[in-house]
């Protein structure tokens, strides 16, 4: 696959709604928005935001800063936006910290909450930073958390559940695997890669952590907004077809010096 310039990346980021005009209506980002100012830890992802973001306006204006989301609280209803210029910037910056940690052969977890359309994003990222001379974190066996188990595919960590892979924000995932490590007495991670609570937990933990994150997940930018989490990446996180995301992976391994 060709490696698209930054304005051709835009335009398919915007063709595929990726970014742009994306799936997510208003209502539900700002219910987003009002339940994480109000305390409910489903929507914390992981991260303890005490009673810094109480106010769901200051939540709306890192969105509409971070993410691109329309900044006029008058408007609740309709379609929302995420700025395609913001998700290449993102990528641009998580590009950097793949770079730095091919650079220093580290330790890279990677996770997802979305295996229906990420997990080959972070696959083929995985391979890259092996490729490079990275350690991609086998996980511990036999891990469980909210009444499932987490399980490794394609060097992505996952969690399953009655014979499925589940979508999930749940940071116990993450909370397993950095716990089972230390207990056996492995380093942990270097870096994460991640998305929803993986994310969240991996850097509430103290550990650099990238995650993308769709607009009605606020948290992960917020975590930016303050420096407890390296790059938070706007985009649609689940399109109709995972293949649309190629061309972001492509670019991003390509800015960090890890095309394959």
């Amino acid at each position: 696959m060709p490696i698209l310039s930054r304005d051709a990346l835009v335009e398919q980021l915007i063709r595929t709604r990726i970014a742009g005009d994306v799936a997510t209506p208003r209502d539900n980002n700002l219910s987003h928005y009002r339940k994480l100012a109000n305390g409910d830890r489903h929507y914390w992802l992981g991260l303890e935001l005490g009673d810094r973001w109480a106010d769901e306006q200051d939540v709306l204006a890192v969105m509409a800063e971070r993410c691109g989301v329309n900044d006029d609280p008058a408007h609740r209803f309709g379609q929302d936006t995420i700025d395609p210029e913001l998700t290449v910037d993102a990528l641009d910056r998580a590009a950097a910290r793949l770079r730095k940690a091919a650079a220093g052969r580290e330790r890279v977890l990677f996770a997802t909450g979305h295996p229906g359309s990420l997990i080959d994003l972070h696959s083929r990222t995985a391979a890259a930073l092996r490729a490079a001379g990275c350690d991609i974190v086998r996980i511990p066996g036999g891990l469980t958390a909210d009444e499932g188990y987490v399980v490794q595919f394609a060097d992505v960590s996952l969690f399953e559940r009655g014979a499925s892979l589940w979508h999930t924000h749940s940071p116990e995932p993450m909370n397993a695997i950095l716990d089972a490590l230390e207990a056996e007495g492995s380093p942990r991670p270097d870096l994460v890669v991640a998305d929803h609570g993986w994310a969240g937990r991996a850097a509430q933990r103290g550990i650099d952590a990238i995650g993308y994150a769709d607009c009605n997940d606020p948290a992960l930018f917020l975590a930016e907004a303050e420096g407890t989490l390296q790059v938070a990446i706007p985009l649609d996180d689940h399109v109709v077809d995972p293949r649309y995301y190629e061309p972001l992976t492509e670019y991003l391994l390509n800015a960090a010096g890890l095309t394959l």
